[in-house]
Parts: structure tokens; sequence; C-alpha cells
């Protein structure tokens, strides 16, 4: 079981890498594209600024999501350092539930404000695109980060990358 699991965070953690890669790869021939038109053709794109921020707050959301996979959020875990052995491992236990209460929290709130009717109908200016689609990436990595953060807790030990991980 154990397993699976890993390698269901694993297929996971690589689809958000891919799609990470993907995003600034587009993010970067726009945003060029864009400084080209405008200033050699003065013809700029005028979709270019809208779906760059639309971009940018895509991977940035994955890209917490994947950190959170890879074990590389910043911490900052001085508490933990001074407490001794058996106190900290439960306060980091203890703190990781929260996380998960935390982030199983906003998977609800997210996808109840995503279903509301207001925000289905809402439509982007430049492009027409409703934004519940740009607004589903958010909810879509609040629920990566929730199943990254469960196997985190029922799987304490794995490798990420070659490191060997806690």
């Amino acid at each position: 079981m154990s397993r699976t699991i890993n390698k269901i965070d694993e297929l996971l953690g690589k689809i958000e890498y891919w799609l990470l890669i993907l995003l600034v790869v587009c993010l970067t021939f726009i945003l060029s594209a864009q400084v080209v038109l405008r200033s050699f053709f003065s013809s700029p794109i005028f979709w270019a600024e809208e779906v760059a921020v639309q971009i940018l707050i895509s991977a940035t959301f994955i890209g917490v999501s994947y950190l959170l996979y890879s074990r590389k959020l910043v911490r900052v875990d001085f508490i933990l350092s001074v407490l001794k052995k058996p106190y900290n491992i439960w306060l980091e236990k203890a703190l990781e539930l929260v996380a998960l209460g935390v982030l199983i929290t906003l998977c609800y709130y997210a996808t109840e404000w995503i279903m509301r009717p207001e925000i289905k109908v809402d439509v982007s200016p430049t492009t027409q695109l409703p934004r519940w689609y740009n607004y589903a990436v958010l909810v879509v990595s609040f629920y990566c980060m929730s199943w990254h953060q469960f196997v985190k807790i029922i799987c304490p030990a794995k490798v990420v990358h070659g490191e060997a991980s806690l």
C-alpha cells in the first residue's frame, strides 16, 4: 500500500515538474513576443499581459505544490532544533497534521467558491474565456498539496531526486 501511494505521489510530482517547465517556456515565449512586437512593430498582443499573469499565478501554485512534494519548502525550525528528540518529533508530526488540516480546509472552501454561479459566469475581458478555468488551477493545486502533505505524514522517509528526506 505504501509503495502504491509513493508511486502515485512520484507521478504527480513529475506531472507538476513538467507542467512548471511548460508554463515557464510559455511565459517566456509570450512575454518575449510581446516585447518584440510592441517595440519593433508597434503592434502589441492585446491579451499578452493577462495571459502572462494567469500563467505566472498557475506556475506559483503548482510550484508550491511541487516544493511540498520535493520537501524543499522554506522552514523556520528553530524550536524543533532546540527541543529534545522525542518532543521535536511529536511537535513536527503535530505541525504536519495542522498543515494537512489547513490544506483540506482550503480545498473545501476553494471548491465551494469555484462552484458558485457568479464565478462560473465570470469572463476574462481580453480573451473572453471563462475565468473559472484559471481559478481551477488554484483548486487543483490545493488538492495536490493536500495529497503531498498526506503522503508526507503516512510515508515519512522517502527519497526525492536522489536525496534522502525525513
